[in-house]
């Protein structure tokens, strides 16, 4: 942690974790099963966790219904980030976003060169910003999982990480629709 870090608590943070696969259920569904450890070991708050098939409107209805909710502050979804005819859920969060977080992928994509080298390209990883709730669409691969958690996730959603956070700005994420 950085100077300064120690002097501010920590604040959990609510995430609803949506697993995309066709043929995956929760009992099989070791992406997921990756998150929700982490979640829970980092100290945050499960706030919600669903499997939907490979299915753009139900997707982005799924993420939709989240944002529209108080108790969930971050959507993180695995699976359907590839380039096959099948692959929709970045297309889903697209229609859902309002802004764009277009660093997330591109960190995502040093990360995995890191990992697994040129490979790296077929990930679409994305994230963005709807309602004033965070959403995120990881690779449906355990390693991709860890890997965007422990490299960028952990530090962005830990409100004590400097030089900045996502944390310190929910306030301001829905700013533009309060009337001034």
């Amino acid at each position: 942690m950085a100077a300064g870090a120690k002097d501010k608590a920590f604040i959990p943070v609510r995430i609803a974790v949506l697993t995309v696969s066709d043929t995956r259920a929760l009992e099989d569904d070791r992406s997921g099963e990756v998150l929700v450890d982490r979640i829970a070991a980092a100290g945050h708050v499960l706030a919600d966790r669903q499997i939907l098939r490979d299915d753009r409107g139900q997707i982005a209805d799924q993420l939709r219904r989240w944002v529209a909710d108080p108790e969930i502050d971050v959507v993180i979804s695995t699976g359907g980030t590839g380039l096959t005819g099948r692959d929709v859920t970045v297309e889903a969060h697209r229609d859902v976003y309002e802004k764009e977080i277009d660093a997330f992928g591109t960190v995502f994509t040093i990360v995995s060169m890191n990992k697994i080298g040129t490979s790296a390209v077929q990930s679409r990883a994305t994230g963005g910003v709807a309602g004033g709730t965070y959403l995120f669409a990881l690779p449906g691969s355990p390693g991709a999982c860890k890997d965007a958690w422990d490299e960028i996730l952990l530090h962005q959603l830990d409100y004590r990480h400097r030089p900045c956070n996502f944390v310190e700005i929910f306030p301001r994420l829905d700013e533009h629709q309060r009337r001034k």
